[in-house]
């Protein structure tokens, strides 16, 4: 997908890769990542706004089948880019977003307005990712596959053999790619995918913290907690207790 800023400011964080964007900039995310995130430059007067768009390979395909040939090379960018906001693209933007206030013409003008979104887009510095993404049987379209795969049996012993055969790729060439389009290996991916699930069952319930690490597929209870607080920074309990207490005191304000 493609996230726009229209006020505020966001920062995330992929392992230890740290991205800022706000309406000066966009962001580009070119598969799931585990990520974390924080709102920057928000109040009440000011709410943070933001809009973003499901990017479709086939439209994509399509767009970019009009414009001059590119040679990219399929090395595998990192998954998640930041780019200036143009003019151009600011205007389409924008032209997309008036239209929630003549709905009549969404199903006509709406497709039309997000080709042009997309080839301003494919014209800007993220073009050849976003040609990477239209190229499912490219190496970033198996490395979706992959992570895919990762997220759907997060909770069980990753094994390498399965993903080498859900992407048709030798553990090498998976791993390569893995670690340069999200930043992690697959054990790592499937770790913060863990410790994110098991902060947020954490969050919902009053189940114990030995009970979640189970849940999400530690074998040991004391090995989650170790983990969790190279993650976080703080150990479960105390987290979640944390995170609870700061919800509670904007709701007051």
């Amino acid at each position: 997908m493609i996230c726009f800023i229209l006020q505020g400011t966001k920062q995330i964080a992929v392992n230890d890769e740290w991205l800022s964007y706000d309406p000066s900039s966009y962001l580009i995310s070119a598969l799931d990542l585990p990520l974390i995130g924080q709102i920057q430059d928000a109040d009440k007067k000011h709410p943070y706004l933001a809009v973003s768009l499901d990017l479709d390979p086939a439209i994509l395909a399509d767009v970019a089948s009009t414009m001059p040939q590119q040679r990219d090379n399929d090395t595998g960018a990192f998954g998640l880019k930041t780019s200036p906001m143009t003019t151009q693209l600011r205007d389409a933007l924008l032209r997309l977003l008036s239209l929630l206030d003549s709905p009549d013409d969404i199903p006509v003008l709406a497709p039309m307005v997000e080709r042009e979104l997309l080839y301003r887009l494919l014209q800007g510095p993220q073009g050849a990712l976003l040609r990477q993404i239209a190229q499912p049987e490219g190496a970033l379209g198996r490395i979706r596959s992959a992570v895919a795969w990762i997220k759907d049996n997060y909770n069980v012993r990753l094994r390498i053999e399965a993903l080498c055969k859900t992407t048709g790729m030798s553990r090498a060439s998976l791993h390569r790619h893995f670690l340069a389009i999200t930043g992690l290996s697959p054990i790592q991916y499937q770790k913060q995918l863990r410790l994110q699930e098991a902060r947020q069952l954490l969050l919902a319930g009053d189940r114990s913290a030995s009970e979640v690490a189970f849940e999400v597929g530690y074998e040991s209870a004391s090995q989650f907690s170790r983990e969790y607080l190279r993650q976080f920074g703080a150990s479960p309990v105390r987290s979640v207790r944390e995170i609870r207490q700061t919800i509670s005191s904007s709701s007051v304000k």
